[in-house]
């Protein structure tokens, strides 16, 4: 059963989410939830997923970030309940970032490249894990949803703010370097 993914304007998407108990982990409501958000990630083809995306307060994210299982599939999704940032690179890269919630604007936000983060598994069981490149971008992505910020609250300017269905023809222009006046970034 997929669920239904918050759209840019509801209100929870910009509150702060609330710890899961441990003890809720391993409670078949939890863990059906869990489930639905996994079949609700894969459906949409993202690479993560948070709580308040389906509506839900609780301190938990989904992420595609894990190396697959065989050499030709697709980055294993890995379960964050309550995870914590503790350690962040200082060398640090913009990129253009999309979202579930607002799928039709792209974004370039500037993100440390590596990141260790503290978190419990699906499982209820403590892992740490180092992130670096995309892997740790989805998870700040992520991570930034279970505190109410947006990717659009990163941007330097509206000038970091694009229509998804401009892309092509922004690169294009970058390319041919006509970069929007007051782009001063390498993407």
């Amino acid at each position: 059963m997929g669920l239904d993914i918050a759209q840019l304007g509801q209100p929870i998407l910009r509150q702060q989410t609330v710890p899961v108990p441990v003890d809720e982990i391993a409670a078949p409501a939890f863990q059906q939830f869990l489930r639905a958000m996994r079949e609700t990630l894969i459906a949409a083809k993202g690479a993560g997923l948070a709580a308040p995306q389906v509506f839900s307060n609780r301190r938990v994210f989904l992420a595609a970030v894990l190396p697959p299982l065989t050499a030709d599939g697709d980055p294993e999704i890995e379960t964050f309940i309550n995870p914590r940032l503790v350690g962040v690179s200082e060398e640090r890269a913009e990129a253009w970032e999309g979202c579930l919630s607002f799928p039709e604007l792209l974004v370039v936000v500037a993100r440390p490249l590596a990141v260790r983060m503290e978190y419990v598994n699906d499982q209820g069981e403590p892992c740490v894990i180092d992130l670096s490149e995309f892997p740790a971008r989805v998870v700040q992505h992520e991570y930034d949803h279970l505190e109410g910020i947006l990717t659009l609250d990163r941007a330097k300017s509206s000038k970091h703010i694009i229509k998804a269905s401009e892309i092509d023809a922004y690169l294009g222009k970058e390319e041919q370097g006509a970069k929007p006046e007051g782009e001063s970034t390498s993407l």
